[in-house]
């Protein structure tokens, strides 16, 4: 049973999301304290546990009330509620926040020989998955009858075995499936990490601790990019300084004490600060240039 007065997140324990999802975290204020078995952290912080977990287990545990919130794959969310809708259940949770890590494509791909013009192509064909509901709504979508066939794991190799002609598997790099003679011929889905929760919203000092959590990751997601540049100039040749701050940056012009002739601009800069800008703004007369990242930035 979840303490009423605090949440309880459940997150990837091991895996491609588990550590930036933590990191995630961290860099929003939330210590937590590892149990023995490193599966439950307790929030020092904050009035927030984590749960480490497998990430299929996630929307499970969210609809079944065992965790308030979860950060998971968006794959892995639409897959399970396409599940349950065409089982005649309820979606287990619902997307809060998009977190712009883990991003991967879940792709139909086959070996090189397979000739392909488009989804047509794929009426027929036997294409190994561990993703039936997303694959399946691609197909009908597409107007394709292909025979889909549900695996476990190890998709990538289902046609050099012959048990299936095509696979749909999520792609990041797309190394695995060229070490597998695979080539990609279409996307199925986008995914990327989602804060997700209960269909039903929380309420009481759950709901605003939510609140606080969401409102503190959306600013550590809003500087993720973004740079601190601190430079001097001659105060004649601030124009051309400026002029070559990179685009939509925020700036701030001083005095320096003590210099009539000498001006500091900070900027905020919506990305990063390369060494050609830093270069080009060295010749304008820019010296003593520093670029730092931003941590956190409340509006």
């Amino acid at each position: 049973m979840i303490h009423r007065n605090r949440l309880r997140i459940a997150a990837q324990k091991s895996g491609r999301l588990s550590d930036p999802a933590r990191d995630l975290l961290s860099r929003a204020g939330f210590v937590f304290r590892q149990s023995r078995d490193r599966l439950f952290c307790f929030g020092e912080t904050f009035a927030i546990d984590l749960l480490l977990v497998r990430d299929d287990d996630i929307p499970g545990l969210i609809g079944q009330g065992a965790c308030d919130l979860g950060i998971v794959g968006r794959n892995v969310v639409m897959e399970q509620s396409l599940a349950a809708r065409r089982n005649g259940g309820d979606t287990p949770c619902v997307e809060l926040l998009a977190l712009g890590f883990g991003r991967c494509r879940l792709a139909v791909a086959a070996p090189e020989r397979m000739p392909y013009s488009g989804p047509a192509d794929l009426e027929g064909v036997r294409i190994a998955t561990t993703y039936p509901e997303l694959l399946r709504r691609w197909l009908q979508e597409a107007g394709v009858d292909a025979r889909i066939m549900e695996l476990a794991g190890s998709v990538e190799i289902a046609p050099s075995l012959g048990t299936a002609e095509a696979v749909c598997d999520l792609v990041s790099s797309g190394a695995t499936l060229a070490a597998n003679q695979l080539l990609e011929l279409a996307t199925v889905f986008e995914s990327e990490a989602v804060l997700v929760g209960p269909a039903e919203p929380l309420m009481g000092v759950r709901a605003g601790l939510l609140d606080d959590l969401v409102r503190r990751i959306a600013a550590v997601l809003s500087v993720r990019d973004t740079r601190l540049l601190m430079l001097r100039a001659p105060r004649v040749r601030l124009d051309e300084v400026r002029a070559l701050l990179p685009a939509s940056s925020s700036a701030i012009v001083m005095s320096v004490e003590g210099s009539a002739d000498e001006i500091a601009i900070q900027a905020i800069c919506p990305g990063d600060v390369g060494w050609s800008e830093l270069e080009g703004m060295k010749r304008a007369g820019a010296h003593s240039m520093l670029v730092m990242p931003v941590e956190r930035m409340l509006a």
